[in-house]
């Protein structure tokens, strides 16, 4: 019954999604029989389209296909770069809930009237797929009333995504059980990963540390260009975030930003080198960073809001990427190539010197063309798109890493189209590889490697002492036999008496190995 059910969904999605994604698919795509025949039909036959109208298909499906379209726009080696660049334009817009449901989840999350917690609280002034936000205000006894945004998750979104993913998960079990070319891809891990991102977004106290995060690491380098909200940890809970109210001009507000008499050219160069800095320099990064999430205060410095999506980069991640940027400053293919083999993101079966004539076919187009027209988040979409020659294996940061890049160029050239994003870039670059591979960063890694050597040093006693100790349990064993306690005694008779050979095999297996692990660590 269930499976019939999942069919009707996915049906009636496909009867809306298909005209759009057959419209991507090349020809020579090698795609099962039953969308081939599709194709041919009026209801599956490719139809010319607007910009947005895939957009807008997606969204009237509801949240969860929103929020699956946002994450498939991170992932232009499933669904092409074609589908991804219309998906990256996905904002869940949605028509508010009303207010007395927001005020009865905020006095189920912390047990009291909404009144005991704000001194107003306004109707919605946003409202997206899983949350909406309404503007509050605080008054604090000897503080002047301070404005607040208050963000409250949807009644019954949980149960909503819970079903909805359980069609998805369906669909990606068919999909690998009967087309075998699509197992590479790995579709349940694709919904698995979708599953991970929406439950971390719903969990509002998730949304807040990462915030938190964020506010720590731009504290502690004394970024002066970009700020983000502080948070009201007494209202925040699972289903209710609250931060501070951001006054400001939306970045996407040009005639606002002029009348104001701020520098157009200098914001778009300080959006590039945030996200950069937050990128390489801290490996964490707002990975939705559109305009409307983006405001400028009367001081030019640039304000975040909407921290429910998030992207990590280790410090494999963080090397790559900055050498990726460096190579293509410096034409360095060469370079380039070796740290992809070097982090492992191409097979060492491959050929270096191959790779590196690959990423030269990428750079070397670029000589001749103006800065306006290099975008590094495509330059970035063509590497991954040529490394799938060498069998290089996805890596879903990286990709929404890309993704996120394309939108902040997007935002930087609505305010300076002739912005030139490889000198923006090139400050951000240059720093970081002096400070994480220069010399005093060799120093730094050799100090840590002294710490690590002396804690090691440290324990020898420590596991000397245990190795004695276990040597001396092995010699009593040896001596005495294997001494089993009262339990265990009583576990053997009671098998005997019930005649249970598997049984007393099983115990006396376990005994066994026991001793074998005891004797492995003495050895060892």
């Amino acid at each position: 019954m269930k499976a019939i059910l999942h069919l009707y969904r996915l049906a009636r999605a496909g009867i809306v999604l298909l005209p759009h994604v057959m419209r991507a698919l090349p020809e020579d795509e090698a795609i099962p029989g039953p969308l081939k025949l599709l194709r041919r039909t009026r209801i599956g036959r490719p139809r010319p389209s607007k910009p947005g109208d895939l957009s807008r298909a997606v969204a009237a499906l509801g949240p969860s296909y929103i929020k699956l379209g946002q994450f498939l726009a991170t992932r232009p080696d499933i669904v092409g770069m074609e589908l991804a660049s219309e998906l990256s334009a996905l904002r869940d817009k949605l028509p508010p809930f009303p207010t007395k449901d927001a005020k009865r989840a905020i006095s189920e999350a912390f047990g009291v009237d909404v009144d005991a917690l704000f001194d107003s609280f306004g109707p919605p002034v946003a409202a997206a797929s899983i949350a909406q936000v309404h503007k509050a205000t605080i008054n604090t006894p000897g503080r002047p009333p301070r404005d607040v945004a208050v963000k409250v998750l949807r009644p019954g979104v949980e149960r909503r995504f819970q079903r909805d993913l359980a069609t998805f998960y369906f669909a990606a079990r068919m999909i690998e059980r009967f087309h075998a070319p699509s197992r590479r891809l790995r579709p349940v891990a694709v919904v698995d990963t979708l599953a991970e991102w929406v439950e971390l977004e719903m969990d509002l106290r998730m949304e807040a540390a990462g915030l938190s995060e964020m506010h720590d690491n731009i504290q502690r380098h004394g970024d002066k260009d970009f700020r983000v909200p502080a948070i009201d940890w007494m209202r925040t809970s699972r289903r209710v975030l609250t931060v501070e109210w951001v006054d400001a001009i939306p970045l996407g507000d040009v005639a606002a930003i002029e009348r104001a008499g701020l520098d157009r050219r200098q914001l778009g160069v300080n959006i590039i080198r945030a996200f950069l800095k937050h990128a390489m320099r801290d490996g964490f990064f707002h990975a939705d960073m559109h305009q409307g999430n983006l405001f400028v205060d009367l001081s030019g410095r640039i304000i975040a809001i909407d921290f429910g999506i998030m992207g990590r980069l280790g410090p494999k991640e963080k090397r790559f990427l900055a050498e990726i940027l460096y190579g293509f400053l410096t034409r360095s293919y060469m370079r380039c190539a070796r740290v992809h083999f070097e982090a492992g993101y191409v097979p060492p079966h491959q050929d270096v010197a191959t790779f590196a004539q690959a990423l030269r076919a990428i750079g070397e187009p670029l000589k001749d063309r103006t800065a306006e027209e290099i975008s590094m988040g495509r330059v970035l979409g063509q590497l991954f798109e040529v490394t799938e020659m060498f069998d290089m294996r996805t890596r879903p940061e990286l990709l929404l890493l890309q993704k996120t890049m394309v939108v902040v160029e997007g935002v930087a050239r609505s305010l300076d189209p002739r912005l030139n994003m490889w000198e923006a870039a090139e400050p951000v670059v240059r720093d970081w590889m002096t400070t994480e591979m220069g010399a005093s960063a060799r120093l730094r890694d050799a100090a840590e490697g002294a710490v690590s050597l002396a804690e090691f040093l440290a324990a020898v006693p420590q596991l000397s002492d245990q190795a004695n100790r276990v040597g001396k349990s092995l010699a009593e064993m040896s001596e005495s036999g294997v001494r089993l306690d009262d339990e265990t005694v009583a576990r053997l008779s009671a098998a005997t008496d019930r005649g249970a050979r598997w049984g007393r095999l099983g115990i006396w297996a376990g005994a066994l190995a026991l001793a074998a692990i005891a004797f492995q660590m003495w050895a060892g």
